[in-house]
Formats: structure tokens, sequence, C-alpha cells
């Protein structure tokens, strides 16, 4: 089945739904905001397909902190360019959503347990912005990003996106952004994934399908593997976000799975 044939199954089943999806994006480079591309054009047409959110929570590889969880409560979230060497368009670029700050002061009091807090001096780093600028292109939905606690393990993220499931009951869509391989040590330009890259993609794909969450989060039993994807784990703890959020109850699409530039894997799923 076509990206197009899965969205489209996906739209029809949703019209019926009482709970907002699960989203996790593959954003590769920050270029992919500027450009209308494979992966961008599948973004607006995720965006035509999903329910209207009330707000929508983004859980980004690049806001990361250390021993706490953030919520970003601010009124109107700034536009975050976190990123060098790229062309003046892309630090022209906006996306003037506002916040939800009633709502984010709960979910930090939601998740008082994981040291959560709230934040009022972060806004949308491009993690956000450049996959919501194609989702919600009027920039309408009031929108406010959560922190990845880099101090923790892997299965505290799991903890936290279940702790957070009973928001999909309120409107809330949960946006995971990152990358289910994300090396950027290893790329290289218009080259065949390495092998690698490809099995640890493979492997991902396999234990969410089998919602083997467990295994998706032991990083020991993953071994170099785990080292070779992910030399830092910021990229890869929002997928996990995602997949606690969900249940047996849901049913799982891919898209986008190719990798690119060898070592940066655009996979990217639903839940619903």
């Amino acid at each position: 089945m076509s990206v197009a044939q899965s969205l489209q199954s996906l739209k029809d089943k949703l019209r019926a739904s009482d709970r907002m999806p699960l989203v996790f994006l593959g954003h590769g480079s920050p270029m992919n905001a500027l450009h209308e591309n494979g992966y961008s054009r599948s973004w607006a047409e995720l965006g035509r397909s999903l329910p209207r959110p009330q707000a929508i929570l983004v859980v980004s590889a690049h806001w990361m902190t250390r021993g706490s969880t953030l919520v970003d409560v601010s009124a109107l979230p700034k536009t975050i360019h976190d990123f060098y060497g790229f062309p003046q368009e892309l630090y022209d670029q906006t996306y003037p959503a506002p916040g939800a700050p009633a709502l984010a002061r709960e979910v930090a009091t939601l998740l008082a347990s994981h040291h959560a807090d709230g934040d009022d001096t972060w806004g949308l780093d491009h993690g956000a912005w450049s996959v919501l600028k194609w989702l919600y292109p009027d920039a309408d939905v009031p929108v406010f990003q959560l922190s990845i606690d880099m101090a923790a393990d892997l299965a505290t993220q799991l903890e936290i996106g279940q702790a957070l499931s009973a928001l999909r009951h309120r409107g809330v869509l949960i946006l995971g952004s990152g990358n289910v391989v994300h090396n950027l040590r290893k790329m290289r330009m218009g080259m065949a994934p390495y092998d690698w890259a490809t099995e640890f993609d493979t492997r991902f794909a396999d234990r969410l399908t089998d919602r083997d969450f467990a295994a998706l989060a032991d990083r020991a039993a993953m071994g170099s593997l785990f080292t070779l994807s992910h030399p830092s784990v910021d990229h890869y703890l929002p997928a996990l976000t995602v997949a606690g959020a969900s249940d047996a109850k849901d049913e799982l699409i891919f898209m986008n799975t190719s990798i690119d530039i060898a070592s940066v894997s655009m996979r990217s799923f639903v839940f619903y």
C-alpha cells in the first residue's frame, strides 16, 4: 500500500474516532521546512488526514534537559532557529502558533513524578516547526513542547508517554519528532544506507509492530548497533514517548520508510 493509500485509509477510519492518534515524524534536515519534496508532501497530506486537534504537544529531539522534564508554558512560543550554516531563507522562517499555557501547566503536574516543571524560555525548535508548518500551515492550533530528559534511561520515556496518553481523549495530538536512526558523523550525501542503519531501522519497525516496547528500551541488548545508530539518544527518545502513549487498541501505519544521507532514517509512524 502506498503512502497516499495508507493516509486515505487512516482518514476514513479516524472519522469515527473519539480520541486523537499519535504521530512520530522523522524530520531529517531543517531544509525540509523550505522545500516541497516527498517528505514534506507526506506531512501535508497527513495533516489533512488527521482529525483537527484542540492542541498539539510536541516532543522534539532538540529540547534536551538533564534531570528534569520541562513543559513550555509560554503564551506565544517563539520560533527557535537552532542550527547553523544554512541559507538565510531558513532563518527567516517563523511559525507563530499560540501556546497552551493552562494545558501545559496541567501536563507539568501530570508528570510531577518525572521532575516536571513549567518553562517560558523555550518555544518551538526546528524539530517542531519544520514539520508543523506542513501539518498545520496556518499555525492556528495551540502548540507547546515537552523536553526530553537526557539523564533518564530509555524506559523512562515510555513511562512519560503512558502518563500522557489520557490527553488523547481531550483532543490533544501527541507529536514526536526525531529520527529512528540518526548518526550525522557517518552521513554520506547521495550514497546508499549503511548496512547497520538498515538493520537498526528494520529491527525498530519489527519491535514496534510487535509492541515489544521493552526491547526498544533495552539499550544494553541492542549493543553496538544502537551506539552506531545513535551516538546521542536525543533523536530516538521522541519515538519512545509516542510508543509509550499507545495501547492495544491502536493500529499502526508507517510512512517515509527511507534512509537519507546513508545514516538518517526518515521512518515515521502513526498509531490510531
